[in-house]
């Protein structure tokens, strides 16, 4: 339980960096174009990994290695269609239609892995998604652009379920440096037709070295150990909490102010994370009263 309970603080602290990039990121591209951004930033990332753990993905089993290509094809796909989608849709409706891999999840994982979903997990994975609703939308349309991003969404519950799946403790560090390799050369092949452009002042450096070490490296090194000790529904959900983090973000140090639809969203995903941490909590209890008796 504790273990578990760790692995929920450091989903969240993942959520926490990804939701710090918002703002920064949102700035970046006015600069620089999104393919190019992406190579770069997943670049820089699998070189630090690599630096610090050279040997991680040779100690990696063959099995591991072909899982690893797996996620990462998968996670350099979902970030380029999600791009494509954001070209063509706006960006609280992208935000909200991505956060929908917090019910594909549990969907696909009771499919694919035969996951029996609990009720209140099923409960948190709707007030999860109201929440992000709150957050995110002012009107929707569902044209081209949200289609690619739903189909994006999907692509992350498969990469959260395979990180479920796969991960151990053991061989977080290696997953992670070959998915990052992986994502790399997938947004590459994205950058190719537009040709390659670097940022051109410190600021931007700054902000895509930050992204990079932090909520790329780093981030996937924790999510990637998290998801060994957690179901793939309960990581999702704590994750649904980068929306609410973003919004903390932009309040502090960008140009937006404190809205009731903030407040609102967020309390909603705070109470879907407040419930999927008391349901283990309740089913341990039981087991513990059951064997007492």
């Amino acid at each position: 339980m504790n273990r578990s309970r760790l692995a929920v603080l450091a989903l969240l602290a993942v959520a926490a960096a990804w939701g710090s990039t918002f703002f920064l990121t949102k700035d970046l591209l006015t600069r620089m174009d999104v393919a190019d951004y992406l190579a770069l930033r997943f670049l820089i990332a699998s070189v630090a990994l690599l630096l610090v753990y050279p040997t991680a993905i040779a100690k990696l089993s063959r099995l591991d290695r072909g899982r690893a290509v797996a996620l990462g094809i998968t996670y350099g796909i979902a970030q380029l269609v999600q791009t494509e989608g954001l070209r063509h849709t706006d960006a609280s409706v992208s935000g909200f239609v991505t956060g929908m891999y917090v019910v594909f999840t549990p969907l696909l994982a009771a499919v694919i892995l035969r996951h029996k979903i609990g009720r209140w997990a099923w409960i948190a994975v709707v007030l999860a998604t109201i929440g992000l609703g709150v957050l995110s939308l002012r009107g929707m349309t569902m044209g081209n652009g949200e289609l690619l991003t739903l189909a994006s969404a999907g692509l992350y519950a498969l990469h959260i379920i395979g990180l479920g799946a796969w991960s151990t403790p053991e061989n977080a560090f290696g997953l992670s440096a070959l998915q990052m390799v992986v994502i790399t050369c997938v947004c590459a092949i994205g950058a190719i037709p537009g040709g390659f452009s670097a940022p051109t002042g410190a600021r931007d450096w700054v902000s895509v070295i930050y992204m990079a070490l932090v909520a790329g490296a780093l981030a996937l090194i924790v999510q990637t150990w998290a998801q060994a000790h957690l179901t793939p529904t309960r990581a999702a959900i704590a994750m649904t909490m980068e929306p609410v983090f973003a919004s903390a973000f932009a309040v502090l140090f960008g140009t937006e102010s404190v809205t009731l639809r903030m407040l609102v969203g967020g309390a909603l995903v705070l109470s879907a994370m407040y419930l999927v941490e008391l349901a283990p909590r309740r089913k341990f209890e039981a087991e513990v009263q059951h064997l007492a008796q």
